[in-house]
């Protein structure tokens, strides 16, 4: 279109792109703060000749105004699948970090009131009653001193039999959450195709879809791949959990019981969507792999270095035991009983009577400390547990300077999204700026041409007088 009426809609066009473009920052500014929102910026087209000329003309305009070609979302699919990896990996070692911080503080190494402490105790108790053997404060020492090694021994097996109880219900828990953020994502990829057919727009649900896969990285490692209607699929141990518009359900295959108790399996996964179920045999990373290495290694291969450890105390301290004499001249009986199966939860004091600890190397009541001399030194225990807790403390230490490590490429990557996609005020100030006065300009065609039409229209051919 040429002419002076085709420059009204130059002007109007102007006006339409550059009130967008205005809305558009207002937005930007307005979600400055929004978790997840990712920037927009109004894509501009100028607006020429029609694709198809006329056989018997040709068109003479120089352009008739700019069109909204499209309002994207600053981000960049690469940098989103690299932070659903690193928060992955994040989530994983922080989870980690807090419960081996938690049992670590349950340990209580090094202390006064830890397993050391009271091995140690328990040899000086037995040196004292070899200097003394015929007093009975010595002996009930003895006595208190074992029970002091049993409860310390029992106690710490019990928070960490504790503390897989809670993490087995926390993994339920998490699997609950993996379901119900599936079902979620799988709703918007519905909703953004069908953003896409009616040509509406989808921005706020792309944001919520990134939102929503970034979630299911956290909590279970899963990778995600951007479908061509916009949506994604998700997958967790290289099986499909989300496909589409259909989203099927984890489940703990094993480990797990429904009440939440142990079944005496290692922690397993399967996918099902109702009709067929596949174990996930990939790695599972994220809050809900951190969970299943504690469940699976870290813990139990903790309970049974302390049931070895007290397993070798008892059988040692036993043993030596049977080779002295107590006060009446009678061999001595075994002084501590456990059950083979949980040596350190299941272990207790089996002598109860003074009279019957044997410090005597001599048959037939002699008052001797000889054997309660041995008894002192006799346990390999106190080396074999001090071992176990310096192995645990560097396995802490490791745990958390890869967490520390793995928080600065976190952090990289999330600088590197938020210069992408994060809002910038004083950009977007000149932005709504530059449309303004933008705007400002193309009212003033129209103003400008509206006068030369009403000079050309209302005051042609006239003749002053």
């Amino acid at each position: 279109m040429s002419g002076s009426f085709s420059s009204f809609n130059t002007g109007l066009s102007a006006l339409r792109y550059n009130q967008v473009a205005m809305d558009v920052a207002s937005g930007n500014i307005a979600n400055s703060a929004t978790e997840g929102y990712a920037r927009r910026r109004v894509e501009a087209g100028s607006v020429g000749a029609p694709p198809q000329l006329s056989m018997w003309s040709r068109y003479s305009a120089s352009g008739d105004g700019v069109a909204v070609m499209d309002i994207n979302r600053l981000v960049d699919p690469l940098l989103d699948a690299r932070a659903r990896t690193e928060h992955s990996n994040q989530s994983y070692l922080n989870l980690t970090g807090a419960v081996l911080d938690r049992i670590e503080a349950g340990i209580g190494e090094p202390g006064d009131s830890g397993v050391s402490a009271a091995l140690t105790q328990f040899g000086s108790g037995w040196h004292d009653l070899a200097n003394h053997p015929g007093e009975d404060s010595a002996r009930n020492q003895v006595l208190a001193r074992a029970g002091v090694v049993v409860d310390a021994l029992r106690n710490q097996a019990g928070n960490i039999t504790e503390e897989a109880s809670d993490q087995r219900f926390r993994l339920q828990i998490t699997v609950e959450e993996v379901n119900v953020v599936a079902s979620d994502l799988a709703s918007i990829n519905e909703s953004i195709a069908t953003a896409k057919l009616t040509g509406s727009d989808g921005n706020v649900l792309l944001d919520q879809r990134d939102a929503l896969a970034l979630r299911l990285s956290e909590l279970t490692g899963a990778t995600a791949r951007i479908r061509s209607d916009g949506g994604v699929d998700v997958t967790v141990g290289g099986v499909a959990l989300v496909t589409g518009q259909q989203a099927s359900r984890l489940e703990i295959a094993s480990g797990v019981a429904a009440d939440g108790s142990a079944d005496g399996a290692p922690v397993t996964f399967r996918i099902s969507d109702g009709l067929t179920t596949i174990p996930v045999t990939g790695a599972v990373r994220g809050e809900a792999g951190g969970v299943t290495e504690l469940l699976n290694v870290t813990l139990p291969g903790y309970l049974a270095a302390l049931d070895a450890v007290a397993k070798t105390f008892a059988d040692e301290i036993n043993a030596q035991h049977a080779a002295g004499y107590d006060a009446a001249g009678n061999p001595g009986q075994p002084l501590f009983s456990y059950n083979s199966a949980n040596a350190a939860a299941s272990l207790t004091l089996a002598v109860t009577n003074p009279g019957a600890l044997a410090a005597s190397g001599l048959p037939g009541g002699v008052l001797d400390g000889s054997n309660a001399d041995k008894l002192s030194e006799a346990t390999s225990a106190e080396k074999a547990y001090q071992s176990l807790v310096s192995g645990f403390g560097a396995r802490v230490a490791s745990v958390h300077r890869l967490a520390a490590n793995q928080q600065v490429l976190t952090a990289q990557v999330d600088g590197s999204r938020e210069q992408l996609s994060g809002v910038n005020l004083d950009e977007e100030m000149v932005n709504m700026l530059s449309a303004q006065r933008a705007y400002e300009a193309a009212s003033r065609v129209i103003s400008t041409v509206d006068s030369v039409l009403d000079t050309l229209i209302n005051r042609t051919g006239l003749v002053g007088r």
